[in-house]
């Protein structure tokens, strides 16, 4: 369905039965947080915060909670985004099934974004950081959070919506040391979009222009999580997606998201930053303070009645979960189509997705006989740890199967066939001193680390046990030993405090 705006989607849902109203007043400090999560545990609807405590604009969560509601939100478009995906990974399919593909065509007319369009509602209203529902969802946090912002900046070098980035980046908006109503901190990875843009920027020794969309159509907050095919654009991408171009303008040279529900523009300066966080994180525990780029707000603009949308990230299953199930529906095998070799991967949630792949690749450089020990597979596993979130990969297990009797989606039996062939004098590769996820604290330092991959092909080497081996029921240091799957046993220690 083409929403042109956040509150028509909220219509359609509620009047389909899959959101509900709250309508007593709530306080933006942990409470609304807490509901959200048992909302969410539950498998309810989407909620709406008709009266959230000292603001005077309401509050959307859970908008993506499952995969069935995804689909219902974009119920006329999936199909068609699927396809194009498709014919961009296969152009060649295009030409082999022109009747078949027609739609996906008629839909590209709307990838092309749409500059000044002559209603612009996001800039009714000039209004305050101070003015936005300010959500703190852990008790530990810093601040209040934005936790799905479209955060749009461009190349300086090459300026332009067509060379743009929308991405979603957590925003800080009080606490810490920032000036209130006056700076507010971005949190990335220095290899994203933004974090792109901000080197050159800092290369030219000029600010960079930040523009943080918020709410708007909700095709164009997935659009900024998705993981594209290099050469897409976000913007197009939300366009197709949401059955209706990105509406956009310019103001005091900020790029403004016309159908968004509020906009904070501002800019970055080089080698200004301050401390930012702690936030509760998808990792399941806080990711700790670390300075970070401070934006220097400009303005703050919202449409009249506008909503503000949040989730609330934390030890998996979350939101996000659903979010990533959706992003898996819609790309289908874009992976596969840019890793030659590569069959099947999953980037497993219950491990907050980015630490832990599992993937299945070919063994096909030793056609003449059985291979007996990884070769592609190591290939393969360079390339995976060095394609886009991929990279961000903490551990890797990579095995061939040429039988399609193991899948990556069923975890007991894919670990089952590695660790039944697993060499551990030859198939574990470490790499040292290495880039990880900011989130990811188990490095001596912020965003370096290791990571390691295990990779087993070949015949089948050992049984594995299927019961706790009595000798690690008399461990001295460890106890309570307990059989996870297969040949692994899980144990309990004492908390580490020291290496004396």
């Amino acid at each position: 369905m083409a929403y042109n705006s956040l509150k028509s989607c909220v219509k359609d849902l509620e009047a389909n039965g899959m959101l509900v109203k709250v309508t007593e007043e709530i306080d933006p400090f942990l409470e609304m947080a807490a509901v959200h999560l048992r909302v969410y545990e539950a498998g309810g609807p989407a909620v709406f915060f008709q009266n959230v405590k000292d603001c005077r604009y309401s509050s959307l969560s859970n908008l993506f909670g499952s995969l069935e509601r995804s689909k219902f939100i974009f119920r006329d478009t999936l199909e068609v985004v699927e396809r194009l995906i498709e014919i961009k990974n296969n152009p060649l399919s295009a030409l082999k099934s022109p009747i078949k593909n027609g739609k996906a065509f008629v839909a590209a007319a709307k990838a092309l974004p749409l500059r000044n369009p002559s209603e612009k509602p996001v800039l009714r209203n000039t209004i305050a950081v101070a003015d936005l529902p300010l959500i703190t969802h852990w008790p530990k946090d810093g601040g209040a959070f934005v936790t799905l912002p479209q955060v749009y900046t461009e190349d300086l070098r090459k300026p332009g919506i067509m060379n743009a980035n929308l991405g979603m980046y957590r925003i800080q908006l009080t606490g810490n040391d920032y000036k209130h109503n006056e700076e507010i901190g971005l949190h990335y990875q220095l290899h994203r979009g933004i974090g792109v843009h901000q080197t050159i920027a800092n290369e030219l020794n000029k600010p960079l222009k930040v523009s943080v969309f918020v709410g708007g159509p909700p095709a164009h907050s997935l659009a900024a999580v998705m993981p594209l095919p290099e050469g897409m654009s976000e913007l197009t991408f939300a366009g197709i997606l949401g059955g209706r171009r990105f509406r956009y303008c310019y103001r005091d040279g900020y790029c403004i998201s016309t159908d968004a529900d509020f906009v904070i523009t501002g800019e970055v300066h080089p080698q200004q930053n301050k401390p930012e966080g702690p936030f509760g994180d998808h990792l399941g525990y806080y990711s700790l303070q670390h300075p970070f780029p401070v934006m220097k707000v400009n303005k703050v603009f919202a449409r009249d009645g506008a909503i503000w949308p949040f989730t609330v990230v934390g030890r998996p299953p979350q939101e996000d979960t659903s979010f990533g199930k959706l992003i898996h529906e819609i790309t289908g095998n874009a992976v596969q189509q840019e890793i030659p070799g590569l069959k099947e991967i999953n980037a497993v949630d219950a491990a907050v997705v980015h630490p832990l792949l599992l993937a299945i690749g070919s063994e096909r450089y030793t056609p003449y006989a059985p291979a007996t020990q990884p070769s592609e597979i190591l290939t393969t596993a360079n390339h995976i740890l060095g394609t886009g979130q991929l990279s961000l990969a903490k551990f890797l297990f990579i095995t061939a199967d040429n039988t399609n009797k193991v899948s990556t989606a069923d975890i007991p039996r894919f670990f089952k066939h590695v660790l039944e062939r697993i060499d551990l004098t030859r198939d574990v590769h470490f790499y040292t001193n290495t880039t990880i996820d900011t989130l990811d604290y188990s490095g001596t330092g912020l965003n370096s680390g290791s990571k390691v991959v295990f990779a087993a092909n070949g015949e089948i080497k050992r049984e594995l046990a299927t019961e706790v081996p009595a000798s690690l029921k008399e461990l001295k240091h460890f106890e309570n030993p307990q059989l996870i799957l297969p040949g692994i046993i899980a144990m309990q220690t004492k908390k580490f405090t020291s290496y004396n």
